[in-house]
């Protein structure tokens, strides 16, 4: 397998106004343009949190999403990927907003 096609799996948080602004439904709907399965919430502590899984490239391309552009209306301060790691095969079959 080519470096972009390995699978996987990475947690984020995003900070910044990223809550009331429809982010977790952006994030689900590019996760989901991207062939990407994983979930997104938000926090008590006023960001958004969850996971991605799939190929390397893809993750990279939404890793960039994530940390530059969010819904129309956010605004990122930063973003923390943590916990990144090669998989064999995606623990979820869709993108899902968890509430």
């Amino acid at each position: 397998m080519a470096e972009g096609d390995t699978l996987i799996s990475v947690d984020y948080e995003i900070f910044g106004k990223v809550q009331g602004v429809f982010f977790r439904k952006h994030t689900q709907a590019e996760g989901k343009k991207l062939g990407l399965v994983g979930w997104v919430q938000n926090t008590d502590r006023g960001t958004v949190q969850g996971q991605l899984q799939g190929p390397t490239s893809k993750v990279r391309h939404m890793q960039e999403w994530l940390k530059t552009k969010g819904s129309p209306k956010s605004h990122i301060d930063r973003a923390n990927f943590i916990n990144e790691k090669t998989i064999p095969k995606l623990d979820y079959s869709d993108f899902q907003i968890v509430k």
